[in-house]
């Protein structure tokens, strides 16, 4: 038997064993000139809910190569999920994994190792998840207290918040005092009773050359006689 045809054997015993631990996951895509499938791979399955947003999962193209277990078989990495960094960090671990699996068998060791990932990243998740939720439960709670807390008493906040008290306190005086009556001020009535001048001071308005030379019409009087006075009865 060639080189080739035994790598070729190994191969094709390998897909098979695969498609009996991952009946549902493999997928075959090709098998000329050499095998290229796909298996998907998926963190735990969880029953709680909240849980389930945490979930990642990713599919893994594998290629066989002619020299294959012998050398490396090539590998992608497809995932709506994981960043480029995790990403980086499954493709680090198939190269350690290919070291220490050359010259056998390996894509199960593979796979494996890559769900663990996903387990791993799942836990990180709904760790970071709970983690996002308390903080926003403190910062949430923390506002909420400085509601009823006061600013800190210092020197510079309260020689601020003085002047500008005395400075309220001064306008609202000032306000005051121009609303309230002069004291000082006499009223009419009192201004007549100390000064008796004071019931001539029209007359002082008058030209003096007509004071006292008022005229009378004496015919408004000419009719007095007719007009009967009632007496009034006391």
């Amino acid at each position: 038997m060639s080189d080739e045809d035994r790598y070729k054997e190994e191969q094709i015993g390998e897909i098979e064993a695969l498609e009996s631990i991952y009946p549902d996951e493999l997928e075959v895509l090709e098998t000329k000139p050499y095998h290229i499938f796909t298996i998907t791979t998926r963190s735990q399955e969880t029953h709680e809910t909240e849980r389930q947003q945490d979930a990642v999962g990713c599919v893994l193209t594998f290629t066989f190569t002619p020299k294959y277990p012998d050398e490396a078989p090539l590998m992608e990495v497809d995932s709506e999920v994981l960043n480029e960094e995790r990403i980086s960090e499954l493709m680090t671990l198939k190269e350690s994994l290919v070291e220490e699996n050359l010259g056998m068998s390996m894509i199960f060791a593979i796979v494996a190792s890559v769900i663990e990932k996903m387990n791993e990243y799942f836990d990180e998740n709904t760790k970071n998840r709970e983690e996002a939720i308390e903080r926003a439960i403190k910062l949430a709670e923390e506002a909420e207290r400085k509601k009823f807390e006061g600013t800190k008493c210092t020197v510079e906040n309260f020689m601020a918040w003085k002047i500008k008290f005395d400075e309220e306190k001064r306008l609202e005086r000032k306000a005051l005092k121009m609303k309230e009556p002069d004291a000082n001020k006499l009223t009419g009535y009192e201004l007549f009773m100390r000064d008796q001048t004071l019931d001539d001071s029209d007359l002082k308005l008058l030209d003096p050359e007509d004071i006292g030379m008022v005229d009378v019409d004496e015919s408004l009087f000419d009719d007095m006689e007719d007009l009967e006075l009632e007496e009034e009865i006391s």
